[in-house]
């Protein structure tokens, strides 16, 4: 297979593909997606093979993303959007839970809708500092 792109576009792919590992294997454990972790491997040693030499090191005898790559950005991107993911699944969730988790047809999604977006109105503002769980009744 041949793919042509620019250095930068490489640079790119490669950002996306530690992303995508990421999400895929980060809390594996020892049970992770092999086959992801060798397609990333190809793809940071063709980063060393293009002069890329700050981005890979070897672990195990295997190109890996290299603690400069890892610490040089990538995982406030990853952070963003976690961050982003926890607030919406949240928001949904109380709503839903508010709504006694009745199932959501088109007679009740716009109520599901205005709650949601209540929590991510307060969320934008307060992040979790409003949050309260009781945990005596438990």
């Amino acid at each position: 297979m041949k793919l042509e792109m620019s250095r930068k576009q490489f640079r790119r792919l490669l950002d996306m593909a530690y992303i995508g590992n990421w999400v895929l294997n980060s809390t594996r454990g020892d049970d992770r997606f092999a086959d992801y972790d060798e397609v990333e491997s190809l793809l940071f040693q063709k980063a060393k093979e293009l002069g890329m030499d700050a981005l890979t090191e070897y672990w195990r005898g295997q190109a890996v993303p290299s603690q400069a790559f890892a610490e040089g950005g990538i995982h406030e991107a990853i952070i963003d959007y976690e961050n982003n993911v926890f607030f919406d699944i949240l928001a949904e969730d109380l709503a839903r839970r508010d709504m006694d988790d009745v199932p959501i047809d088109e007679t009740n999604y716009q109520e599901l809708a205005s709650r949601i977006d209540a929590y991510i109105t307060e969320f934008e503002q307060h992040g979790t500092d409003n949050i309260l769980v009781d945990t005596e009744n438990q």
